[in-house]
């Protein structure tokens, strides 16, 4: 088993992230973007959740399309917008992976943990406000099944090996549009709706509407999207052991590598395991 390493001080401040761009920001300016991406993240999801059962009160199907979309296509945009800055995690299982994987500092792992959370709280009480809803309130909605933990660890598992799949194979371009699709997707493949996510799980507790979930029923999902994380870092050893390294601008890609594998930024879940 590969030992796990503590990256220094200095090459925290430059790694890139799992997102699409390099990050040579200071810490200050990272966590913010962290914090506010998550914060626009929770304003998407519980949003759309409002909004969804205004407009189709007696459809629960079509609200969560309408949910769905609004939320996939959000993601795009704030992984666009913040990839570049912090490497747009706006969730802690993905930034834990990130660590298990020797790429970013324990230090700066927890930061970013808090700074998510956080965010996702505030982007909970601004949707709430925006909707003329208290803007303090906790959720009455219960989620707790075994089918529903079960959905978490698939959902987890799968978003986090769309992310390795593209970035350790020379797509990290693609990312923005992978995670969408597939939290897109998972909102109706699991039965959970695809939380995927412990910092938007926390946020998703202030509020009492269709994305929300009650704080007793939180846990259990948080539990279960890091056990998700554990299973796919085991699998992205497996199937990804030797990231594709980013060739020096104009170089053709390495050999049996993706076509599009030229020069971009490495990402975090590039570094060796």
């Amino acid at each position: 088993m590969t030992e796990l390493v503590e990256p220094t001080e200095l090459d925290s401040s430059v790694l890139p992230e799992t997102g699409t761009e390099t990050s040579r920001l200071d810490l200050t300016r990272r966590l913010a973007a962290e914090a506010v991406g998550t914060g626009f993240l929770i304003i998407a999801v519980v949003g759309s959740g409002i909004m969804a059962s205004r407009l189709s009160p007696t459809d629960a199907g079509l609200q969560l399309l309408e949910n769905a979309a609004a939320t996939a296509g959000a993601l795009v945009g704030l992984i666009l917008m913040f990839g570049a800055v912090s490497g747009a995690h706006f969730n802690p299982v993905v930034t834990l992976v990130d660590r298990l994987l020797g790429s970013i500092s324990t230090r700066d792992t927890v930061l970013y943990a808090i700074a998510q959370t956080v965010g996702g709280c505030v982007g909970s009480i601004v949707a709430n406000v925006m909707f003329e809803r208290p803007a303090f309130e906790l959720a009455t909605r219960q989620r707790s099944s075994g089918a529903l933990w079960l959905s978490e660890v698939v959902a987890t598992v799968g978003l986090l090996l769309v992310i390795a799949g593209c970035v350790r194979t020379g797509r990290s371009h693609a990312v923005p549009f992978a995670v969408g699709a597939w939290i897109g997707g998972a909102y109706w493949f699991t039965s959970s709706t695809s939380f995927a996510n412990p910092a938007v799980t926390v946020a998703r507790m202030l509020s009492d509407s269709f994305a929300g979930i009650e704080p007793a029923s939180a846990p259990m999902f948080i539990v279960m999207q890091v056990v998700g994380a554990g299973v796919a870092v085991a699998l992205i050893r497996l199937f990804f052991p030797a990231p594709v390294l980013d060739a020096p601008t104009g170089a053709p890609p390495p050999p049996g590598s993706s076509p599009d594998a030229r020069a971009r930024p490495r990402s975090p879940m590039q570094q060796e395991a």
